[in-house]
């Protein structure tokens, strides 16, 4: 009996075993949704401030978990010089907003080719501020998200529900029209989703994190693409972060002011 030809067969056997299942791990991990986490400036910073944040924040970031994609949307006139300062730290650069037209009479916008022109890779759209004081309608956030992807960017759209809605029950119906509408023809593979529930910004008011995991859930099954990163974007700090991450549906946070200041960012990048 060929006792040396067995104990060969058994090996080759278990070393495809193994290589299976390691290939198995791979494509798990290969379409798993990426952790992206997004500091929102809105109206704030200099160029100057802009700079004196970067010195102390990219310091406090250095050894970070690589798995989490870090950006920064700053105001359009600090786009360039954070984008020369980010230059060889794998921090991403962010814009707060971008017109559907290349150019033209649009007093106040800027087109896709500007912004890609500097480095910018990601645009913030639909944001609820957006919305609520500038007249954006789920129409104009559409054309806006078509023309982000057309010119190469990711765009970061923004859902959410006011507390009048949330009060009524309306909650899904109204995130869920906003998927429906902002959404057509845009590419899934090119997208993150960031619901901001707008009665927790800024208001005091808080949504706990399960109800945000919950809420993004549904928002998930609502996508073609069930690996788009969601992230949760309401009052998120230092203080909760590392609870938020915690929830199973939670890809990573829109952060407002909580993004203002270095070490209060850092600790949400670094989240446990």
């Amino acid at each position: 009996m060929n006792y040396g030809l067995r104990t060969n067969n058994q090996e080759e056997m278990t070393k495809k075993l193994y290589n299976y299942k390691l290939l198995l791990i791979l494509i798990k991990i290969s379409t798993m949704p990426k952790t992206i986490i997004a500091g929102n400036w809105k109206m704030n910073k200099t160029q100057a401030e802009s700079k004196e944040f970067l010195k102390q924040f990219l310091s406090l970031i250095a050894h970070r978990d690589e798995s989490t994609e870090v950006v920064l949307c700053v105001p359009f006139t600090s786009l360039e010089t954070v984008s020369l300062n980010l230059d060889g730290t794998g921090v991403g650069l962010g814009a707060q907003n971008v017109h559907w037209a290349e150019s033209g009479a649009y007093t106040g916008e800027i087109s896709a080719s500007m912004l890609t022109e500097i480095g910018v890779n990601y645009v913030i759209i639909g944001h609820s501020e957006r919305r609520q004081f500038f007249g954006e309608t789920d129409e104009t956030v559409n054309l806006r998200l078509k023309t982000a992807q057309k010119h190469g960017l990711t765009p970061i759209l923004c859902v959410g529900e006011t507390k009048a809605q949330r009060d009524a029950g309306e909650t899904e119906n109204v995130i869920f029209h906003q998927l429906k509408e902002g959404l057509v023809g845009v590419d899934q593979n090119n997208l993150v989703v960031a619901y901001e529930p707008i009665w927790a910004i800024g208001t005091g008011d808080t949504c706990e994190s399960s109800e945000a995991n919950r809420v993004i859930g549904l928002i998930r099954g609502q996508l073609e693409n069930k690996e788009v990163s969601i992230q949760y974007g309401g009052s998120v700090n230092a203080s909760n972060i590392d609870e938020i991450m915690a929830q199973p549906e939670i890809n990573g946070g829109l952060v407002g002011g909580a993004s203002l200041e270095g070490v209060s960012f850092a600790r949400i990048v670094n989240f446990q």
